[in-house]
């Protein structure tokens, strides 16, 4: 069995498959240990699949795993832990903007011992002010939501020693965020700090909508925080209500001719049934996301791919 996977989801990527397979291929020689790299087709229609197949003729460390059509990028990456066999396990975007030659450094902590050492990103060149501002305004968010602490300015690009990937491999949920599936775990954990490079070529698979559903995923996934808010407005709406009430028995008592009319009770009714809509649909995001698990569906579906090892 080879000490070291390495595994990349790949949509649409046949412009970097090239130069991501030598350079993987340049650091992982490097190692001296065996190692495979295992490369997950997510439905591309580019010709990326053809590319992999050739790869995996000329090099039989390649492991082609192609889905039957899009599944999405955090499955593709659970295929990928599905069909590792190594001691160690690295998961890395196809687009190189994480240099391959960090897989270095995440290798030398995890012989020291650690058995999840996730990539920091120190910079990240070419991102809009906009992706760095949310992205660092959603893992702040999340600290404070959760009961789990991921690490700031992190994404998937990490070391799973074998132990955390067996128990990854047993978490089957349909909407998966694994970077906090990873901390959830537990194990001794530690980072890497790296500077995130711009996109080698083609465009980003990440674009708002999915960073959208990700984070949906995310809050869904690791918190209730969402259907407790329902409840914190529900008591503030009420309080609010009682408060007005008092208040107009007084001014009517007074004789005064304030809050008259029907405008504020229809301000009032569209407020609330606004907020009522709101967390109506809060509500049907957690009780989607039990249906979808109720129905047992398989996470992924190949068309081709190796033998899973037992």
């Amino acid at each position: 069995m080879p000490t070291y996977t390495i595994i990349a989801p790949i949509y649409n990527e046949i412009d970097n498959l090239p130069v991501l397979y030598r350079r993987i291929r340049e650091v992982m020689e490097r190692t001296g240990e065996s190692w495979e790299f295992v490369m997950v087709d997510d439905g591309s229609t580019d010709g990326s699949v053809d590319h992999i197949r050739q790869l995996a003729e000329k090099d039989d460390r390649v492991r082609p795993v192609i889905f039957a059509r899009n599944f999405g990028h955090q499955i593709a990456v659970t295929a990928g832990l599905d069909y590792s066999r190594g001691e160690a396990v690295v998961i890395i975007d196809a687009d190189l903007q994480d240099p391959p030659e960090v897989i270095l450094d995440l290798i030398q902590k995890w012989k020291e011992g650690y058995e999840v050492v996730y990539a920091v990103r120190e910079t990240r060149e070419g991102e809009s002010w906009f992706k760095l501002a949310t992205a660092a305004a959603f893992y702040r968010f999340i600290q404070r939501i959760t009961e789990i602490s991921i690490p700031l300015d992190t994404g998937d690009f990490r070391l799973l020693d074998r132990k955390v990937v067996s128990v990854l491999n047993q978490m089957r949920e349909q909407h998966r965020f694994l970077r906090g599936m990873s901390v959830w775990v537990g194990f001794k954990q530690t980072g890497v700090a790296y500077e995130r490079e711009e996109r080698h070529a083609g465009e980003t698979k990440y674009p708002l909508r999915k960073m959208v559903k990700l984070a949906s995923d995310a809050v869904t996934g690791f918190s209730i925080f969402p259907l407790q808010l329902a409840m914190y407005v529900g008591f503030g709406a009420t309080g609010l209500g009682i408060l007005a009430l008092l208040t107009t028995i007084v001014l009517r008592l007074a004789g005064s001719r304030a809050l008259y009319g029907q405008a504020l009770t229809l301000i009032l009714i569209l407020f609330l049934g606004g907020v009522q809509l709101i967390f109506l649909g809060v509500l049907g995001e957690y009780i989607g996301r039990i249906y979808d698990e109720a129905k047992g569906r398989p996470l992924y579906i190949v068309r081709e791919a190796p033998q899973i090892e037992e």
